[in-house]
């Protein structure tokens, strides 16, 4: 046990180290907050840079992150946000069509995108002295892209295919897009990223023209660098490529909570497979929702004990030690701008079935709810998962993104770096007080994935 709490000591220097980690002086930083080795800029339009040295090697990963994404969509357009990812590699009038990606592999870099439920970011990644090139292809399209009708009609078919192998041909991710659809009747997190297909066959070239201008613009966005720079010279940059676009007027966000569960939820999906399966889910809050602020972190404790690793509840009670599920999976995210679920996904394995299954996962929660976890497996989680933050550290593409994920959703930069402190002080009374808040059967939505033969048809009962 000693040598658990060591470790977990060393660990939190190592992040702390890394967090600080500026080997180049960045004196006369022109209107700068810095913290955590962080240096934070506010551009008069309204655009955020961060900016994090990193010396280690000449690289430098430049992502901007607009705070849009599926959650901010509505009946008829899904999948908007994610349809416009793909469209803005369109090309605009400086760079026409696929110039914008070719530019970057002409300068050595590599590039690309992602849509959540929170934001749409993207990236590159240039050896250092080319940042100047990644600052003038991102302005450009922030405001300049061109959008048209025979790139719209060609994408929308990608897009439909990229649902179709991603979603419609994996009875898993149907049984776990369902299962969000299901929970959730009023929160904005019941869509799907993608989209619905009836949704993208229906959508119109003007609706991504309209979504671009509500939401694309320097005061909706931020940008983020992290490398082998000096932050006062990247903000110079910033104020040259950035500084002269104007900000819009931005949609008001309405606050969208769910409305109250009185009881469980049951849905079955039926496709052809050859593999059972069950997702439970329990609506839990986000961080700064909750009545405390611990209630997260110490749901995220919970959610490591029960799926994390060998050695983890899940894996040595049911995979190994009963034999019943076939795998047996936690996913539960901290930080999110609305409220969201707390999922256990599992299959049994081929003696047993899905309720036998079930009954096995709810005897591990309540073991969690009427008894403390010991003190040693307890940091033995927080040292697990303070080294999964550690050897994040290293991979400057990660730093980025972890700043402008935490920045984008809401809960600001600034929580990646108090995140271990927060781990460290979860009790193990704490555990068990969440386990007995949030995971009751009047809160839960379970999801069935019924197998059929292959080649049948499906439906969802």
């Amino acid at each position: 046990m000693l040598k658990i709490v060591l470790l977990s000591a060393v660990l939190l220097t190592a992040y702390a180290e890394a967090s600080q980690q500026s080997n180049v002086p960045t004196n006369d930083m022109p209107s700068a907050t810095t913290a955590y080795g962080v240096h934070e800029f506010n551009l008069a339009n309204g655009l955020k840079l961060l900016v994090k040295e990193d010396h280690r090697a000449p690289v430098v990963v430049s992502q901007i992150w607009y705070r849009v994404g599926s959650a901010d969509e509505h009946g008829g357009i899904t999948g908007i946000s994610h349809f416009l990812e793909h469209m803005m590699f369109k090309g605009t009038e400086k760079y026409p069509r696929q110039a914008f990606t070719e530019t970057i592999k002409k300068y050595g870099g590599r590039d690309n995108a992602f849509t959540s439920r929170d934001y749409t970011a993207y990236y590159q990644l240039f050896e250092k002295s080319y940042l100047e090139k990644s600052f003038e292809l991102e302005s450009d399209r922030m405001i300049n892209l061109q959008l048209k009708q025979e790139d719209f009609d060609k994408e929308r078919e990608v897009v439909r295919e990229e649902r179709r192998w991603r979603v419609d041909d994996k009875p898993e991710s149907r049984l776990y897009e369902q299962l969000y659809a299901s929970a959730f009747d009023s929160a904005p997190y019941r869509h799907p990223v993608i989209g619905w297909d009836n949704d993208l066959v229906n959508l119109k070239l003007a609706d991504l023209a309209d979504w671009y201008s509500r939401w694309y613009a320097p005061n909706n966005a931020t940008l983020i660098v992290v490398g082998d720079v000096v932050a006062n010279e990247v903000y110079t940059l910033a104020q040259q490529y950035f500084a002269d676009l104007k900000p819009q007027p931005l949609p008001d966000r309405k606050p969208r909570e769910e409305i109250s569960q009185h009881g469980e939820k049951r849905i079955t999906l039926s496709v052809p497979t050859t593999q059972p399966a069950i997702a439970i889910a329990y609506k839990t809050p986000r961080v700064g929702q909750a009545e405390e602020s611990w209630h997260a972190y110490a749901l995220s404790v919970l959610a490591q004990i029960l799926s994390s690793g060998d050695s983890s509840r899940f894996s040595k009670n049911l995979i190994r030690g009963k034999g019943i599920a076939f795998y047996a999976n936690v996913y539960f995210d901290v930080y999110n701008r609305y409220q969201d679920l707390f999922v256990i996904f599992a299959a049994p394995n081929t003696t047993s079935d899905v309720a036998e299954l079930q009954r096995a996962i709810e005897d591990e929660l309540t073991q969690l709810k009427e008894q403390l976890v010991d003190a040693e497996e307890l940091e033995k989680i927080k040292t697990r998962l303070l080294a999964y933050k550690v050897y994040e550290q290293d991979s400057i593409q990660h730093r980025a993104a972890a700043l402008g994920r935490l920045e984008t959703s809401g809960a600001g930069w600034q929580e990646h770096f108090r995140f271990p402190q927060h781990i460290q002080a979860v009790t193990a009374e704490q555990i068990k007080q969440v386990a007995n808040k949030y995971l009751v059967a009047s809160q839960r939505t379970v999801a069935e994935l019924k197998p059929l033969p292959l080649h049948s048809d499906s439906s969802i009962e």
